[in-house]
């Protein structure tokens, strides 16, 4: 019998605002997301402070009594990590290590920390510590301020002043040095495209943990790795998939989410590529999620940054196992429908219907709906391929599901 073995948690705090910009339910469910990062990074969460304010305070992010609240809850609980939800300038994270006396982090921080745990190859480790060195740099500045008040005098003659250029030099050298290494491979990856001939590309695009390599593993037949954490797949995997009798290749990309780091955008933007070259986009959505309007914008926006949004799409609204609504009483006279009263059914009446065939509700998991997702695939491809390889339309007649 196997020893179980324990994983000690690292204890952990969350800090958040509510405020115009961001009411208290989405700060809810920033908080929510927050808690799976810091889960996914491996700590756990003791509490969430939140504070309604007009804006974040510039010195210390939330005001004095709140911070004094956090102070104290860290103290009695021996808590190691403070983490904030949206990202702290180098002033902030300094002043409130110091009254905190613990690790501070935001967002950003964590998201990198993430990415740096998951990075399996070579290429992705180098995109990952360029990303942490170019949110680094414009921090350094403000780790040395104590030394450029102070322009000379007694105790402060010499290299002291010089440190925080001597630490640019360095972290500018090692970020060239990153960029160049992630040109030679991106020239690399750019010749295995270019042998992969004409063959018809889709990528799955998606938020985080939608379900992109489960799907990925069920039509390709193949063992991406699959976890139900953030970011489980860092590095794209392409694979060539058969539906009927015709071939084509999917890929498999890192998950978008909210607050993206730009750093990260930056530098994954050759991981990026598989997307920018797709023929065909399958946009995955966990139709499960509560917020998963909110998602789909957040994927489109990242889309629209890097060139894809008028790219050819079909919406797969996955995890419909996991879908539940809440059912309105009947009998309740002043009770309002809202969303989250919507059966999978009314949802499709929305502004779903509009999409029309490029809509597939499916659950990769349990196999649902499947017959019709390939079929829908098959045909769109089938399309593509046609129209770059005229003469070859007879060899791919109409798809037959493969249960008949």
């Amino acid at each position: 019998m196997l020893e179980k073995k324990d994983i000690e948690l690292e204890k952990a705090v969350l800090i958040g605002v509510v405020t115009k910009q961001q009411d208290e339910k989405k700060s809810k469910e920033y908080l929510d997301e927050l808690e799976f990062l810091t889960y996914t990074a491996g700590g756990e969460v003791l509490k969430r402070f939140t504070q309604k304010m007009e804006m974040p305070n510039p010195k210390t992010f939330i005001g004095t009594g709140k911070m004094e609240e956090v102070r104290r809850f860290i103290e009695e609980n021996e808590v190691g990590t403070a983490i904030f939800d949206d990202e702290l300038s180098a002033a902030q994270e300094r002043n409130i290590s110091k009254i905190l006396n613990c690790k501070v982090l935001d967002r950003t921080n964590l998201i990198l920390d993430i990415f740096a745990q998951r990075a399996q190859t070579s290429y992705a480790r180098t995109q990952v510590e360029l990303a942490q060195f170019e949110y680094l740099l414009p921090r350094l500045k403000g780790m040395w301020t104590h030394l450029e008040r102070q322009k000379g005098g007694i105790g402060m003659r010499g290299p002291g002043e010089t440190e925080i250029e001597t630490d640019r030099r360095i972290v500018r050298d090692r970020i060239a040095l990153l960029k160049d290494k992630i040109k030679t491979i991106d020239k690399q990856m750019a010749v295995q495209r270019g042998n992969r001939g004409q063959m018809v590309r889709v990528a799955l695009v998606g938020y985080t943990n939608v379900g992109k390599s489960t799907l990925m593993n069920v039509i390709s037949k193949s063992e991406v790795f699959a976890e139900n954490k953030l970011f489980a797949t860092l590095d794209t995997t392409v694979r060539k998939v058969v539906i009927g009798n015709l071939p084509f290749l999917v890929s498999d990309t890192v998950g978008f989410i909210r607050k993206l780091p730009t750093q990260l955008v930056d530098s994954f933007k050759s991981t990026l590529d598989e997307v920018r070259e797709a023929d065909l986009l399958l946009h995955v959505v966990d139709i499960s999620h509560s917020n998963f309007e909110e998602h789909i914008d957040s994927v489109n926006k990242v889309l629209s940054e890097i060139g894809c949004g008028d790219k050819s799409t079909i919406m797969v609204f996955n995890k419909i196992d996991a879908y539940n609504h809440e059912p309105i009483d009947e009998d309740d006279l002043i009770a309002i429908k809202t969303k989250a009263n919507y059966t999978l059914e009314e949802w499709k009446k929305t502004w779903m219907n509009k999409i029309g065939n490029d809509a597939i509700f499916i659950s990769a998991l349990n196999k649902e709906n499947l017959e019709a997702f390939k079929k829908r695939v098959y045909d769109e491809v089938r399309k593509i391929h046609v129209s770059r390889f005229p003469y070859n339309h007879f060899l791919y007649p109409d798809y037959e599901s493969e249960e008949e």
